[in-house]
């Protein structure tokens, strides 16, 4: 259980320290504004310093001063005017009619508007629709009704915040609670050596390409208009690799949302224009429904030749039959499918919410043959355990912050090629039956620290000592190798249960389908993986028994 953090200023702690680490490691980055703040900032008065960094740490960046009530600050008010003074708050902003909505109660805007009591039973977005024909312009905070003693913000220096929480963090899905997290014991991260020179920009192009591409996506996701959105798309590569990853993202999602508007032409130029794995086949698929057969053909064949993943083979032999069907080509024989071990159960309707999985593992399940649900975690979890060092090995760009739960490369194209003699030396263990002691050992001492393949809440001693006397060390190594040439496609489509009969030291994955249920792309490529390999898996399919209903 986590203990209670003693000093009430931890936060601000935590700030300064994500502050110290950025000038020591990214001065040349900064530009004059953050350079500033860099400076100014430690020399405020300490409720200054705290308020703003509470305001830092929520979401948005409107405020109101009647809800920054914090015992160790004191009057928001009072600490407020150090921070009007240096121009990273501004104490009378513009304020939309809906900006102030979002910091108002629905009772509040009645009150303050001297609306009719009648809309005490109205939702807020309608009482805020009926004052839109007379306040629709936005307008300075003071012009607006207020409260006495209370007070409205705009935390100005939001956007350079934004940027300061980038550069740490070399992302924008981590924020400053992160430091909270970890400081209570809650999350706990693997420590890897970092130099001084480890970060994970290196200009400052970097930093304003992320950024653009970030605003772009949120345009996306709130629904703007494709034609705009192609417009600012940057056409040209990103120097970085990893950002221009994002940016072959962001035209694979684009295209996604033209291809489902019909707007063909658009979308194949998306498709053409991006790296992102999947864009060839997309584009292939624009080809076809827009009934250029004999393009898609010619497109599909030459892929085929050297395709990029498993997943992209398995889609392109879906779709070239249908291609010569439609060019009236004669067919080619296809490779026949792997033989899976069929398993047929008729059971009663569950009247609960179990789902049909786990009613198959309490079907099946024996003393001296346990079952257990593992889908994704089990194998996974284990070539992470195998795999630490390798994973958390201190390379250039991996690691360049206290609090990451993975390499920032996990997903690279080069992330195993960079490590390849660290994996092999790794599941060399395998070989020499090392792997054992190696998991049991890593399992002990790494408990509960973030990972991005160990599944901690779902392994345990008891799952892990069957799983070490029932799993051959050569399926093992077959596993982990094809996880190595797709971390991305592979870590999923795992069978959902596992089957141990550890006296006898064999095991069995099962795939549970219910009623009209059917298998996934990637779960048949597993299972076809599986059987080629001699490795004993099993797809179950359900039917409810009616008569014991």
């Amino acid at each position: 259980m986590s203990e209670p953090l003693p000093d009430p200023f931890y936060y601000l702690s935590n700030f300064q320290r994500a502050l110290d680490w950025i000038g020591g490691r990214y001065a040349d980055l900064l530009d004059a504004e953050e350079r500033d703040f860099l400076d100014r900032f430690p020399g405020l008065p300490q409720a200054a310093r705290a308020l703003f960094v509470r305001m830092a740490m929520r979401k948005g960046a409107h405020f109101r001063a009647s809800k920054l009530c914090y015992a160790e600050i004191g009057c928001p008010l009072a600490a407020a005017v150090t921070l009007v003074e240096h121009g990273w708050l501004d104490e009378d902003p513009l304020l939309s009619l809906d900006e102030l909505g979002g910091l108002l109660k629905k009772a509040e805007l009645i009150q303050a508007f001297a609306l009719p009591a009648r809309l005490a039973s109205a939702r807020k977005a309608e009482v805020l629709e009926g004052l839109r024909g007379d306040f629709g312009d936005p307008r300075r905070a003071r012009e607006w009704p207020a409260f006495p003693g209370d007070a409205f913000y705009l935390l100005s220096a939001a956007p350079m915040c934004e940027r300061l929480r980038l550069i740490f963090f070399g992302n924008l899905r981590q924020d400053w609670s992160t430091f909270v997290l970890a400081d209570l014991g809650i999350h706990r991260y693997e420590s890897v050596e970092l130099s001084e020179t480890s970060r994970g920009f290196s200009r400052r192009q970097d930093l304003d390409d992320y950024l653009y591409l970030h605003r772009c996506r949120e345009r996306l996701e709130a629904g703007e208009a494709p034609d705009r959105l192609f417009a600012d798309l940057p056409d040209r590569p990103c120097a970085n690799p990893w950002i221009e990853t994002r940016r072959a993202k962001l035209g694979f999602l684009l295209g996604q949302r033209c291809e489902r508007l019909g707007d063909w032409a658009r979308a194949l130029a998306l498709y053409d224009g991006s790296a992102y794995p999947g864009a060839r086949v997309r584009a292939i698929r624009v080809l076809e429904r827009s009934e250029r057969h004999a393009d898609a053909f010619a497109r599909a064949r030459e892929a085929l030749s050297a395709p990029e993943s498993e997943t992209e083979r398995q889609q392109l032999m879906r779709i070239l039959p249908r291609l010569r069907r439609r060019l009236g080509l004669p067919p080619e024989p296809r490779p026949a499918a792997a033989a899976v071990t069929r398993l047929d159960l008729c059971l009663p309707r569950p009247a609960g919410a179990p789902g049909v999985e786990w009613l198959v593992r309490e079907h099946l399940a024996r003393p001296e043959a346990p079952v257990h649900y593992v889908e994704n975690t089990l194998i996974v979890s284990l070539f992470g355990l195998l795999c630490w060092e390798a994973v958390f090995a201190a390379l250039p760009g991996a690691f360049f912050h206290p609090f990451h739960s993975g390499p920032a490369d996990l997903l690279a194209a080069d992330f195993h090629p960079r490590r390849a003699p660290l994996f092999e030396r790794c599941l060399a263990r395998l070989d020499s039956g090392e792997y054992r002691e190696a998991l049991r050992r890593t399992y002990r001492d790494k408990y509960g620290i973030q990972s991005p393949f160990v599944h901690w809440q779902a392994l345990d001693d008891v799952l892990l000592e069957q799983a070490l006397a029932c799993l051959p060390a050569e399926h093992l190594r077959h596993w982990f190798e094809r996880m190595l040439l797709d971390l991305q496609a592979n870590r999923a489509g795992l069978p959902d249960l596992i089957q141990f009969w550890p006296e006898e030291n064999r095991y069995r994955m099962i795939e549970v389908k219910g009623p009209g249920d059917r298998l996934q792309d990637n779960q048949l490529r597993w299972l076809d993986f599986c059987v080629r390999h001699a490795m004993p898996v099993a797809v179950c399919y359900v039917r409810w028994d009616e008569a014991a209903a």
